[in-house]
């Protein structure tokens, strides 16, 4: 979340900020209830020094065997009215945290203007679209001939969800052993295994939660003693990883950590109706290997770039042309000040679509975490950067492989990194 102390500062500063990204709130309402909360509080501050005052004189009064009856009164009183303060007080602070928990980040000052994807600016390209001579076939079509059953799903699960089996299958777990082995051997991440479901506190921690809760799948965990416990399904690996490090302080020279977690994602897709409903673009379960990385301060925007280019590693060494997409304002993600996208070709669609996001949050994710480290020089705790992005989305990974190495036959050529993942296959037929 943003700061308080900035919020209190210059309010106004952070609106303008914000209007980048067509996020508005009351400027007046909140400087009302934060004017309200100082009163409180400094009352609060004044009731708790009488009492503190009356409680000491009733102790002299009793050493002295003076009557304390009206001091006793007298602190029962404002102990009344203690209460009552400390009660105004908490209901005020409540509705200050439920509008700053709603607010998203600022963008960075090198975000691109725009409300939309449309006015997204794109960075790079890498690959070229290949110009074949057979009619291309999408990654439905040719799934159907490797295994990949949408039919099943529907049986088991109901739409969105997908079955695989045989030759399709093994690709799918071929292309998670090799992204988790070239972040870890090659791009130096530390692998982590996760929870998949986690509590309210985790979302919070991430920003998944108040604002995105219509998209998540919640369950319930019912106790022995009757009680009931809320866990929610994880909609990426990011939110377990980062929550590893909640309420920490961090050796400075243990600084940057990066991990790379491979786990499933699962999400309602609320809202997302009527767009890549064919295949498996859009599922409500797919898997990601997720990349985080923890930060100091100066040194976020620098490993950004950094962790975008071990995504685009993955693409290249796949050989999947793709292009390098800076997100407008309007179009960064809640928690984000500045995202790139990775967008792969795929030509049995003859579109670009998403494959990995890689975004930085500077200290947002931090302090709701509380996750900060101790500066050597200053000896004050300092909160951290976080940053992530996907390593890939394996599912639209799969896509991508099928059709952009399809052959007229229709096999699939194998890339070379993935060969020996596939005991020593080169062409799927």
């Amino acid at each position: 979340m943003l700061s308080k102390k900035q919020l209190r500062l210059d309010m106004k500063a952070v609106a303008n900020a914000l209007k980048k990204r067509y996020f508005y709130f009351d400027v007046d309402h909140l400087i009302e209830l934060e004017s309200n909360r100082k009163k409180n509080q400094i009352e609060t501050q004044n009731l708790q020094n009488l009492r503190n005052m009356q409680s000491k004189a009733i102790g002299k009064a009793k050493a002295s065997g003076e009557d304390i009856k009206s001091l006793l009164k007298n602190v029962s009183d404002l102990s009344t009215k203690l209460n009552l303060a400390k009660s105004n007080l908490q209901l005020i602070q409540s509705e200050i945290d439920v509008i700053v928990l709603s607010m998203p980040n600022i963008p960075h000052h090198s975000v691109p203007n725009g409300k939309s994807e449309e006015d997204n600016i794109e960075v790079s390209k890498w690959g070229k679209l290949v110009n074949y001579d057979f009619d291309v076939k999408d990654h439905v079509d040719l799934g159907a001939m490797y295994g990949l059953d949408f039919e099943t799903a529907v049986k088991i699960s109901g739409a969105r969800f997908s079955v695989m089996t045989g030759k399709i299958a093994r690709l799918h777990r071929a292309l998670t052993q090799f992204m988790l082995d070239r972040h870890s051997e090659v791009n130096g991440y530390t692998e982590a295994y996760v929870p998949y479901l986690v509590n309210t506190e985790s979302l919070i921690g991430t920003g998944q939660l108040p604002k995105f809760e219509a998209d998540l799948f919640k369950t319930y965990l019912h106790g022995e003693k009757g009680e009931t416990k809320t866990l929610y399904l994880i909609p990426t690996g990011e939110v377990p990883v980062t929550n590893m490090m909640r309420d920490m302080i961090i050796k400075e020279n243990d600084l940057p950590l990066k991990f790379v977690t491979h786990t499933p994602s699962f999400r309602s897709e609320a809202g997302s109706y009527g767009r890549y409903t064919r295949g498996l673009i859009r599922q409500h379960q797919f898997e990601k290997v997720e990349l985080v990385q923890v930060v100091k301060a100066q040194d976020s925007y620098q490993a950004l770039e950094v962790l975008t280019t071990h995504a685009e590693d993955i693409l290249q060494a796949l050989e999947l042309p793709y292009r390098k997409i800076s997100l407008c304002a309007g179009d960064l993600g809640f928690s984000a000040t500045k995202t790139y996208d990775l967008e792969v070709w795929l030509p049995g669609q003859n579109v670009y679509c998403e494959i990995s996001s890689c975004s930085c949050f500077e200290d947002f994710q931090a302090r709701r975490l509380q996750l900060r480290y101790k500066n050597k020089e200053t000896n004050k705790l300092e909160l951290l950067h976080t940053l992530n992005g996907s390593g890939l989305a394996v599912g639209r990974t799969l896509v991508a492989v099928l059709e952009n190495h399809q052959q007229a036959d229709r096999s699939i050529k194998i890339p070379f990194v993935l060969q020996s993942y596939m005991g020593g296959l080169e062409v799927m037929n």
